[in-house]
């Protein structure tokens, strides 16, 4: 047992956490992602929501300042005017103190990017269009 680790970062998720180096990017993906299918190194939090993790992880990483927007997003349909989970996610990310722009991908585009990242979180939230990119930054010498 550690420590000031949320209980929603699992020992295997804060493997692949300590592994990833400046610039690799982590996808938190819902409940419908296709997880398993877009990678090989696939990290399943079942049982939790994207918010909780997000949180989790945000206390854990710094998010990228030498890119436009460490932070993506997959794009909303027209079935709903804006997911209310980003909202959240704009709390969570502020409420860190980390400075972020956010790029917007359409759903094919998203998975492509995701296919390419570190790792996939795979997760059991069920709010349409909750899955996000981050992008890992580097500490800085205080």
């Amino acid at each position: 047992m550690l420590k000031h680790i949320d209980t929603c970062i699992s020992p295997s998720l804060l493997k692949v956490l300590m592994e990833m180096g400046h610039g690799d990017e982590i996808v938190l993906a819902d409940a419908n992602f296709p997880a398993n299918s877009h990678t090989n190194q696939c990290i399943r939090l079942d049982g939790n929501d994207l918010q909780t993790v997000l949180e989790g992880i945000i206390k854990l990483i710094p998010l990228d300042t030498y890119v436009d927007c460490p932070v993506i997003l997959m794009m909303h349909g027209s079935e709903i005017e804006r997911p209310i989970i980003w909202d959240s996610y704009e709390k969570i990310i502020t409420s860190a103190k980390e400075p972020y722009k956010v790029l917007y991908l359409d759903r094919h585009a998203f998975y492509e990017r995701a296919k390419k990242a570190y790792a996939i979180v795979a997760t059991s939230d069920t709010q349409l269009y909750a899955n996000i990119i981050l992008k890992k930054g580097v500490i800085f010498k205080e």
